[in-house]
């Protein structure tokens, strides 16, 4: 792998998509579920209806040609190839974005997202997008070696902007995207005109304000995930190579390991599809199948997971809260952390993946941020 992009075009073997509609349709299905809701786990009924819809009526081929409109580049990067997506804008004053995604998500979320953000109706609002696979993640490489986490990640994708040509540049994350969008603020200060996150993370401070109401709902909600919605984390946490086995060899097993977080963490009254199209969630299971990443992906948070200091960064933020997130902090300890905090809006809809979910708001928030930025 060189250190300069390489051309970059996906090609699945038609072996490889036989293969995938044989093991769905030799799962071996556990009994369903003793409780008529989620509670237990995603139903086996959906599962199934799911799966079924997969085998015999979704087109992969059809998101292959999608992705394929988009140019697409491979690049060595401290040894490890890193696949992206660069979306440049019609217009060259176009301000350079660098959209990170998380787990279980992928570039998938952001294809709804990057004709408005490349091309808008006021070129003053235009950005050259670039969206990379993380390590081991899609169609970017599988680390060999401990050491990649979120740190890591920051310091290769400040390289890759770098290498892109891009001397100044913003940023933009959720989950996992969040977490490195923000390291990035930290570590490569004098290159970022501004980061926007959707899942802003702080320490609470000894100090902290006494809490609104809206605050304090917030952090029940926190608690109650955390609670009650942080098994994936504790195994992918502690024991990722364990789970891999059963994600890399069963697609159905790697679907509903997904898909119950598309339904858990949006605003979507219920049910995923409510706010996902069955093909789009498919889609996004096809980039963990396809390249067998259920142990790698698994394994940032093994890399990444453990009590980290969350350092204090000075570059422009802003910060969009959607009442479903996981992890909504109060705006007093954001502050503390994100000493540049210069937006900050609660939105009325929406969820852990903005993007996908409500992917005009997401970009609105973006342009409403970044539109002063420009002009620093």
């Amino acid at each position: 792998m060189t250190d300069q992009p390489i051309p970059f075009r996906i090609d699945v073997e038609q072996d490889d998509l036989d293969d995938l509609v044989e093991r769905l349709r030799r799962t071996r299905w556990p009994e369903r579920e003793t409780v008529d809701s989620w509670s237990q786990g995603i139903p086996q009924a959906y599962v199934r209806e799911l799966c079924g819809y997969w085998a015999r009526d979704y087109d992969w081929r059809a998101t292959e040609r999608r992705l394929n409109a988009i140019p697409q580049y491979r690049i060595g990067i401290d040894g490890l190839g890193i696949h992206f997506l660069h979306a440049r804008s019609p217009h060259p004053d176009a301000l350079p974005l660098l959209l990170t995604h998380g787990w279980p998500g992928s570039i998938v979320e952001f294809l709804d997202v990057l004709a408005p953000l490349t091309d808008p109706p006021d070129p003053a609002d235009a950005f050259h997008v670039v969206c990379p696979s993380l390590p081991g993640f899609g169609f970017s490489d599988k680390p060999t070696s401990p050491g990649w986490g979120v740190e890591t990640i920051a310091v290769a994708w400040a390289e890759l902007m770098a290498r892109l040509g891009y001397d100044r540049y913003a940023a933009q994350g959720g989950d996992w995207g969040s977490m490195i969008t923000a390291t990035l603020g930290s570590t490569d200060p004098d290159h970022l005109a501004g980061i926007h996150l959707t899942m802003p993370l702080a320490p609470k401070p000894g100090d902290a304000a006494e809490l609104t109401e809206r605050e304090q709902a917030a952090l029940a909600d926190r608690n109650e995930f955390l609670r009650t919605g942080t098994g994936y984390s504790r195994q992918q946490s502690t024991r990722p190579q364990t789970l891999g086995y059963g994600l890399v060899d069963s697609p159905s097993a790697q679907a509903a390991w997904i898909v119950e977080k598309f339904w858990a963490w949006t605003d979507c009254d219920g049910h995923p599809e409510n706010v996902i199209s069955r093909d789009t969630l498919l889609d996004n299971v096809m980039l963990y199948w396809l390249p067998a990443t259920g142990a790698s992906s698994a394994r940032l948070y093994w890399e990444s997971y453990r009590d980290r200091p969350l350092h204090p960064v000075h570059v422009p933020t802003g910060c969009s809260i959607f009442p479903k997130e996981i992890n909504r902090v109060p705006r007093d300890w954001l502050e503390r952390r994100f000493t540049d905090l210069r937006y900050f809006n609660e939105l009325d809809s929406g969820g852990h993946f903005a993007s996908l979910e409500r992917p005009d708001t997401f970009v609105d928030e973006l342009r409403t941020f970044f539109r002063d930025l420009r002009r620093s």
